[in-house]
């Protein structure tokens, strides 16, 4: 399925809803268990596909705002808000908030590892940091708040380490002082998340420029990252630190994973009094879809929204007779409408009949991911093969139905 793209963000622009029902029962809870803040929104277009031309540098994340992002929606008041304090109405307080390494050394200030790394003293910063977790909260809706959270706190602690080491190696290689130049705020995290967004967001082509040089979805984002990276002296290093530390835990290099996370009575907790403050309301309206700069386009993306809408229905049918009947939803009758349709437009109005190819291989790690999310083996088998194998694809429909 291919949707298409809107403004700000990066993940798909079309959402697919049974009516008159509410989302599954599986919790959005703040910082709650990982499957159950999931997305509902459908995933990006797999990665190679192009786009149809009505996309913009940014695409949509199925649902505007930050719906399902209370840790992101968190982290975008609370630090920009005590910066702009600090900034505008009490300066002097500042000195508090310095990321000084120095006087973490020499004179164990340790406390200032947290109050250094936490508030943005740059308002520079504060806005180019802001501005990129407003885009990363994808992660969030992907993952669930507690294995994002579980991230951001990962590469936060990790990258402290990081800065300790380049700060030393710089100073003795080339007999430079950095330890109190480092910037303020919680930059490293931010700098981390750039290792999932290069892995796993798809590269959406908009438009070429200078021959081989082209225009993607992710292009704004990672200008928006450069501009940080260059704001001052010394970023280079927590950029450098939060990237090393962001690579350690994505690839799951020495298992820290699995000693920086959120403990589930934290996000119990976190759950329960935190989550009325950060929450945020289901929009009432969806994002339409974009039309086409040509007839040619606008006629095939109004056939895909035909084809969902075929999709839904028929999948709502057959969800009624697995209630009423039991057993495995059969997901082929739903799914071969969509994967073996043809542009018809673009063939002159010939039809070729398609031999029916062999049942594809499933990947048992895409299986037992949808299985800890708390679906059967066979559905997710079902899923996977009618999905060729879109782990997105999958956990969206096992999601919404």
């Amino acid at each position: 399925m291919r949707c298409s793209l809107a403004a700000s963000g990066v993940e798909s622009s079309c959402r697919i809803r049974r009516p008159g029902r509410s989302a599954p029962a599986r919790s959005q809870g703040f910082l709650h268990s990982p499957p159950a803040s999931v997305s509902a929104s459908p995933p990006p277009v797999p990665r190679g596909g192009s786009g149809s031309g009505a996309g913009t540098m940014f695409t949509s994340t199925g649902s505007s705002g930050l719906y399902k992002a209370p840790v992101s929606k968190s982290l975008l008041l609370v630090p920009s808000a005590l910066s702009l304090l600090l900034a505008l109405v009490l300066p002097h307080s500042q000195r508090f908030f310095v990321y000084d390494l120095q006087a973490v050394k020499d004179d164990l200030q340790i406390w200032r590892l947290i109050s250094g790394r936490i508030i943005c003293l740059d308002l520079k910063d504060t806005f180019c940091s802001s501005l990129l977790i407003y885009n990363f909260r994808i992660f969030e809706r992907r993952y669930g708040s507690r294995k994002f959270a579980s991230f951001l706190l990962g590469s936060w602690v990790l990258s402290a380490v990081g800065d300790f080491i380049l700060v030393e190696a710089v100073g003795y290689s080339f007999g430079v002082t950095a330890a109190r130049n480092l910037p303020s705020g919680f930059l490293a995290p931010v700098f981390a998340l750039f290792v999932p967004f290069y892995c796993s967001i798809p590269r959406v082509q908009v438009a070429h420029i200078l021959g081989p040089l082209s225009i993607t979805n992710k292009t704004l984002i990672y200008i928006l990252g450069l501009q940080l990276f260059t704001s001052g002296s010394y970023i280079w290093i927590v950029a450098i630190s939060g990237l090393v530390s962001g690579i350690c835990y994505n690839s799951r290099m020495l298992q820290v994973h699995e000693v920086l996370y959120v403990p589930s009575w934290m996000a119990k907790f976190c759950a329960w009094t935190l989550e009325p403050l950060f929450s945020s309301s289901e929009p009432t309206s969806e994002a339409r879809v974009g039309m086409g700069a040509t007839v040619d386009i606008q006629r095939q993306q109004r056939m895909e929204l035909l084809d969902r809408q075929l999709m839904l229905s028929q999948f709502a049918q057959v969800r009624r007779q697995r209630q009423q009947q039991g057993g495995m939803i059969n997901w082929n009758r739903l799914f071969p409408p969509l994967r073996q349709r043809r542009n018809v437009n673009y063939q002159d109005g010939r039809r070729s009949e398609q031999p029916a190819s062999p049942p594809l291989e499933v990947s048992e790690e895409q299986v037992a991911r949808l299985m800890e999310m708390g679906f059967s083996r066979g559905d997710a088998l079902e899923a996977l093969r009618a999905s060729n194998n879109d782990l997105n694809v999958a956990t969206h429909f096992l999601l919404q139905h």
